[in-house]
């Protein structure tokens, strides 16, 4: 069982009835689903979601006499569809946890790490085509930069690009190291010495390659259509991208009034679908930081549906 991020936060605030139906939308290890279902009655049902299907046998063998749990190997983006499938019209709570799996960070050969040598992939989903390891060697230049730019917030990106682009002139670009040298040679010493020159780049391509931002833009409103009212979501966030989207999403569904600045009177008749529980994000507390490094960047936001 690995980690699990603001553990206890997050199911305090997800739980509102201890014999609802709950979702948790990206299962990785398990570490939520235990500490919810520690909390839930036998009536209760819970829903757990994964596009890894390694990490997903892995974790549901650990739950096998739980009977009131059913596991769905899908992208969350799908979140319509897997309640539909199952015959749930609306759910009591909505866990989102947008990092990434424990297991895929720890196993080398799933080329997520810029640690240890392995065959770039970083894919979540190992039937999907698409891999870090084509992104980087067939990629335009442009498309290289852009990307590191956007999705890494890399002040570098075309350095990066650029010698990336160079380098594989001359022979494929095949493993997490070789590409972890080449960025790590396109970034100024003095930007070196606090982190991994190479995270966030491995961090981009991550997200390219798993269609992270898609899939967080495409659930968003499903989570609405998917809750009854008084339900809880909850997401929890690494990076600023990510939190960025959350927030605003939270803050234009609240909204009770959606007319143009200056109108004297209110004439959209607009009905605010969510109400926000947490104002400022939930952050992890220094005793769990030092516990758990990967937590640092953590941010846990919260909404109700009205």
């Amino acid at each position: 069982m690995h980690d699990p991020v603001l553990l206890s936060e997050s199911i305090s605030f997800l739980l509102t009835d201890p014999g609802g139906i709950y979702v948790d939308c990206t299962l990785g290890g398990g570490g939520h689903l235990n500490c919810l279902m520690e909390e839930l009655n036998n009536e209760a049902r819970v829903i757990a979601i994964d596009k890894d299907e390694t990490v997903m046998n892995q974790t549901r063998s650990r739950f096998i006499n739980k009977p009131n749990i059913t596991f769905v190997y899908d992208d969350f983006k799908n979140l319509s569809h897997i309640l539909s499938q199952n015959n749930v019209a609306a759910v009591d709570g909505i866990l989102i946890d947008l990092g990434v799996s424990s297991f895929q960070l720890d196993e080398s050969s799933r080329g997520f790490s810029y640690h240890n040598e392995a065959t770039l992939d970083m894919r979540m989903d190992l039937n999907q085509e698409l891999d870090a390891k084509y992104i980087v060697n067939h990629y335009s230049e442009q498309q290289l930069s852009q990307l590191i730019f956007t999705y890494g917030e890399e002040r570098f990106a075309r350095t990066i690009a650029r010698n990336i682009a160079a380098y594989r002139a001359i022979k494929e670009i095949e493993t997490t190291l070789e590409l972890a040298e080449i960025i790590k040679s396109s970034i100024p010493a003095r930007y070196k010495r606090d982190k991994h020159p190479a995270r966030k780049t491995f961090q981009a391509l991550r997200i390219v390659v798993n269609g992270e931002m898609d899939s967080l833009n495409q659930v968003l409103p499903q989570t609405i259509e998917g809750l009854k009212s008084g339900g809880r979501l909850c997401i929890i966030t690494f990076h600023s991208l990510e939190d960025r989207i959350v927030k605003q999403f939270y803050q234009q569904r609240a909204l009770e009034c959606i007319c143009p600045p200056g109108m004297p009177v209110c004439t959209c008749n607009h009905q605010a679908e969510l109400k926000i529980i947490t104002r400022k994000p939930v952050i992890p507390k220094d005793e769990e930081i030092n516990n758990n490094p990967r937590a640092r960047s953590a941010k846990l936001r919260v909404a109700e549906r009205r």
